[in-house]
């Protein structure tokens, strides 16, 4: 049960949601008297075809590497523990799910949790573990557990916890490269893939 349907508001609110995690770093940069551009907040421009497919070769390189261990580790939770064979291919609307998870829920989340949190708390604790060439701190951790946390918020599932793992790749993306673009392409590879992977073994 969401906690949306349990306080009896109409499923529209949910839509709501993302423009809060994109706007309220602007409003409490604004309210700290700090300039919001500081935090690298900025999607670059359509046009700018560079930046985007510079951002997407980062995540497509991240999940290449990624995803045999994770598809035959899915393979195996759901054909062995849980006894579903593999079947259809993938969902009908796989490209309005494509486009949903980038500018839905990835871009918006990012923005957030990374772009403004993460950051944030870079400015309370210091940056002082090197995870290979780039300063972590624990301000990625702090976020990141925020992020597994806001998941329940919206829907309980006993899984959410689980998303603080790859969260530590959003956050290593965002110090590597300074912005949210590669880090949220990477995370929408990731829930398209689950999702993806959930109709195939026929999960949902």
């Amino acid at each position: 049960m969401t906690a949306q349907r349990s306080a009896g508001l109409p499923d529209w609110v949910l839509s709501a949601v993302p423009l809060l995690f994109i706007y309220a770093p602007v409003g409490l940069c604004h309210l700290r008297g700090v300039d919001s551009w500081g935090y690298r907040l900025s999607i670059p421009a359509f046009r700018d075809a560079r930046a985007w497919l510079g951002a997407a070769g980062v995540a497509v390189g991240a999940a290449a590497v990624l995803a045999v261990p994770f598809g035959l580790g899915y393979h195996l939770w759901q054909t062995v523990l849980f006894g579903k064979a593999p079947g259809a291919g993938l969902p009908a609307d796989f490209w309005t799910l494509v486009a949903y998870q980038i500018f839905f829920v990835a871009l918006p989340e990012e923005f957030f949790y990374r772009g403004y949190l993460q950051t944030r708390l870079n400015e309370l604790w210091a940056r002082r573990w090197l995870v290979f060439g780039v300063p972590l701190g624990p301000g990625a951790l702090l976020a990141n557990a925020y992020f597994a946390f806001g998941h329940s918020l919206v829907q309980v599932q006993w899984w959410h916890f689980a998303t603080f793992f790859p969260g530590l790749v959003f956050a290593w993306m965002r110090e590597r490269s300074g912005g949210v673009l590669a880090g949220a392409l990477f995370h929408a590879l990731c829930n398209i893939a689950v999702v993806s992977l959930d109709h195939h073994y026929g999960v949902r």
